[in-house]
C-alpha cells in the first residue's frame, strides 16, 4: 500500500466508529514551552486529555505531522525517521481498552491485511514501588481476540509507559500518563545475536518493527511523587504511517515506501550509485529523512539559525551535505530533492506547495554557506598540522567532528578520542542545562502562576497591537511559571514611551477585572469575529475561543464586539483578570529585543 492508502483506512475506519476527524497540528508547538517540535499526535491534546472539554466531542482522530530531534543520530537503520506522520486516534473519557485493543486489532488484520500470526503484543509489567499494578487486563483482551499468549509479553516502564517526560518516577507534578499496549510486527528476518542471544518484540535486530502504541492515559501526577487517577480515563493510540506502510508491504525498510520513491531516484541519478549499495544505503537514508525534515521545517516558518528550532533545521541540513559528499555529489542538490517530497505530499499538506520557492530558496542557500564553512575549516585545519584540535574546528568553525576524524585517519594522525568525548560531553551538558532552565514549568504544568501568564500574554499581544499596529501577530511564544515570552512581527525597536504605554494598557486591564470568557463556535464564525489566531496553523470546524472583557461579559453572555481581546485558544486560563493582580502584582517589561529580521521578543513578568 501507499502512505495515502494507509493513511485513508486509517482515518476513513474510525470516521465509521464515531471519530471526528481532526486537522493535524502544526509541528511548531502552539502555547508548549516544554518542547521545540510536535513529537506527537497527544502533545496538542493536553488540555483535554487533563479534562477540558474538546469542541469536537470525546471520540476523535487524525494524522499529526511529528518530528523528534532525538532520532537524529539514530537515522541511518531501516526504520528510524526525524520527521514522521503520527495515526491516532483518542477517547476522551469515552471507550476504554475493552473497545481500543479490538479496534486496533481489526484495523491491522482486516483493514491493512497484516497476517495475524506475524503480530506480537507488549503490556505493562507494573511497577510495586509507585503503587502502579500490572496491566493484566490487556492481556486478557489480546488473548480473547486471538494473539496467542506466547505473543503477549510484559515489560516495564521503560518500556511500556508512556508520558511526554518518560517513565514515571520523571514525570513532572500535573504530567498525565499511563501504561501502554504496543503492537509490533514480526518481519520474520533472521535474528543477529550481536543484540542478545535471544529475539523478541523490543530487540534491536531489525525483526520486529513497532507498528502502534495504545497508550491507556489514566494517571496524573502528585505533588509527592504518588499519582492520583484523572477525572477521567483516557485512550490515546499512535502508530507511525511510515512504518505501518512498510508492514503492508512486508519490508522492514521504510525508506523503500512511495514517499521516499521519488526522491531516492534523484539521488540515485546524481550520484550514479544505487539505494541498496552496501556502502551508500546508510547515506542515502540520512539525505532522505532530513531533507523531508527540512522540507516541513521550511513550509512551517523555521528558518536555519544558531539557536531552537533554526539550529535543529540547520543541523539536519548540514548532515545531509555530507552525506551528499559521501555519495560523490559536489554540486547542490537538497532543493532537487525537497521538490519531489512538496509534489508527494501536495494532496495533503498543500501549504507545502505553497512554499515550494521559498523551500528552495533557503536550502540553496544554506547547502551554499555550509560549503563555504567546510572550505574554511579546511582551511583552519590545515594551520594546525598534525596538531588537530578537533573541538576547536567544530564550536568555533562548525566544522563537523566526523569529518575531521575521516581527515585525520586518512593522514594517519592520531586523535585524543577520549579527551575529545569528554569536551563534547561538556559542551552538550551546558547546552542541555540551558534548554532545561529555559524551558522550566511550561504551560503544559497548568499551574497557577503558569496560567495567569497566559491570560496576561493575551493581554500583551492586544496591547502590542493598539500600541505599535494592527500588522503586529505572536510568531511564538514561551510560558513559564516565572515569566511569559512572546516573539511577534515588528520591524524595529520599541521605544520607552512604546513599552510604557504597553505596560500602562495591561496594567489598566489587570485593575477593570474583566471576565475572561471561553466559547466552542465554528471556524467560520471565530474569523469573522477577528480572533486573534496563529499564521498558517490549520483549525478544525469547531474551535475553542477565549475572550478578554468586557465588565459584563459572562459565559453564556461573551459580548465579543464589546471585548478587549479574542483569541483562537485551547486554554487554560483564569476566569477574570483581577487574579494576574493579586498580591498587588504589576505587570512589566523585563526586555524587548529582536530575534530576526522583523521579528521582536518580549520578556514579562507580573511582580
Amino acid at each position: 500500500m501507499t502512505i495515502t492508502d494507509v493513511r485513508k483506512r486509517y482515518l476513513d475506519f474510525f470516521a465509521k466508529r464515531g471519530h471526528v476527524i481532526i486537522p493535524s497540528a502544526p509541528i511548531l508547538p502552539e502555547n508548549d514551552p516544554t518542547t521545540l517540535f510536535t513529537s506527537s499526535g497527544m502533545q496538542p491534546l493536553v488540555p483535554y486529555l487533563l479534562g477540558q472539554p474538546h469542541p469536537e466531542g470525546s471520540r476523535l482522530a487524525n494524522s499529526q505531522m511529528s518530528f523528534r530531534a532525538g532520532d537524529i543520530e539514530e537515522v541511518g537503520d531501516n526504520r528510524h525517521t526525524t520527521f514522521f506522520e503520527m495515526l491516532g486516534n483518542w477517547s476522551l473519557g469515552d471507550y476504554f481498552k475493552q473497545e481500543q485493543l479490538p479496534w486496533i486489532y481489526e484495523f491491522l488484520t482486516q483493514e491493512l491485511k497484516l497476517p495475524k500470526n506475524r503480530i506480537w503484543v507488549t503490556c505493562f509489567a507494573g511497577d510495586d514501588s509507585l503503587g502502579l499494578p500490572k496491566d493484566t487486563d490487556s492481556a486478557e483482551i489480546w488473548k480473547k481476540i486471538g494473539v496467542p499468549e506466547d505473543r503477549i509479553l510484559f515489560y516495564d516502564a521503560k518500556k511500556n509507559w508512556w508520558s511526554r517526560s518518560g517513565t514515571p518516577d520523571k514525570m513532572p507534578t500535573g504530567e498525565p500518563g499511563g501504561p501502554d499496549s504496543e503492537v509490533f510486527f514480526d518481519f520474520q528476518t533472521q535474528h543477529d545475536t550481536t543484540f542478545g542471544e535471544t529475539c523478541h518484540p523490543n530487540c534491536d535486530c531489525g525483526r520486529f518493527l513497532e507498528i502502534g502504541n495504545s497508550v491507556f492515559m489514566e494517571y496524573l501526577k502528585k505533588s509527592d511523587g504518588s499519582f492520583s487517577k484523572l477525572p477521567k480515563r483516557n485512550v490515546d493510540f499512535g502508530g507511525g504511517l511510515e512504518r505501518l506502510t512498510a508492514a503492508t508491504r512486508d519490508n522492514p525498510d521504510v525508506f523503500l515506501i512511495d514517499a521516499f520513491d521519488s526522491a531516492r531516484k534523484a539521488i540515485e541519478q546524481r550520484s550514479g550509485k544505487l539505494y541498496n549499495e552496501e556502502k551508500a544505503t546508510r547515506s542515502f537514508r540520512i539525505i532522505l529523512d532530513h531533507s523531508r525534515a527540512a522540507t516541513f521545517m521550511l513550509a512551517s516558518g523555521i528558518r536555519p539559525s544558531n539557536t531552537e528550532q533554526g539550529y535543529v533545521l540547520r543541523r539536519l541540513i548540514r548532515r545531509s551535505i555530507l552525506e551528499v559528499d559521501r555519495l560523490g555529489i559536489k554540486s547542490a542538490i537538497l532543493a532537487e530533492v525537497a521538490k519531489n517530497y512538496t509534489e508527494v505530499y501536495s494532496n495533503q499538506y498543500p501549504f507545502i506547495l505553497k512554499t515550494s520557492d521559498v523551500i528552495r530558496l533557503e536550502l540553496e542557500k544554506e547547502e551554499m554557506q555550509f560549503r563555504k564553512t567546510l572550505a574554511h575549516g579546511l582551511r583552519e585545519l590545515e594551520k594546525m598540522g598534525n596538531n588537530i584540535d578537533v573541538f576547536t574546528l567544530f564550536t568555533t568553525y562548525g566544522f563537523p567532528v566526523e569529518l575531521t576524524k575521516e581527515i585525520a585517519m586518512e593522514r594517519g594522525i592520531t586523535l585524543d578520542i577520549t579527551a575529545l568525548t569528554t569536551k563534547m560531553e561538556e559542551h552538550q551538558a551546558l547546552s542541555r542545562a540551558g534548554a532545561v532552565q529555559k524551558f522550566a514549568g511550561g504551560l503544559a504544568d497548568h499551574s497557577e502562576q503558569t496560567v495567569r501568564y497566559h491570560t496576561t500574554h493575551h493581554i500583551l499581544l492586544k496591547a502590542l497591537q493598539m500600541v505599535l499596529g494592527p500588522e503586529v501577530h505572536q510568531r511564538g511564544s514561551n510560558i513559564t511559571s516565572e515569566r511569559l515570552r512572546i516573539d511577534f512581527s515588528y520591524g524595529q525597536k520599541m521605544t520607552p514611551e512604546q513599552k510604557a504605554d504597553v505596560e500602562k494598557i495591561v496594567n489598566e486591564k489587570i485593575a477593570q477585572e474583566f471576565p475572561v470568557t471561553r466559547t466552542i463556535m465554528s471556524k467560520e464564525e471565530a474569523e469573522k469575529l477577528g480572533a486573534e489566531h496563529e499564521f498558517g496553523a490549520n483549525y478544525p470546524d469547531q474551535v475553542s475561543v477565549y475572550a478578554v472583557g468586557p465588565k459584563d461579559s459572562t459565559e453564556t453572555n461573551p459580548k465579543f464586539s464589546e471585548a478587549f481581546s479574542i483569541e483562537f485558544c485551547g486554554g487554560p486560563h483564569v476566569s477574570n483578570t483581577r487574579e494576574l493582580g493579586e498580591g498587588g502584582k504589576h505587570f512589566k517589561i523585563l526586555k524587548e529585543e529582536a530575534t530576526a529580521a522583523g521579528i521582536r521578543r518580549i520578556k514579562a513578568v507580573l511582580e
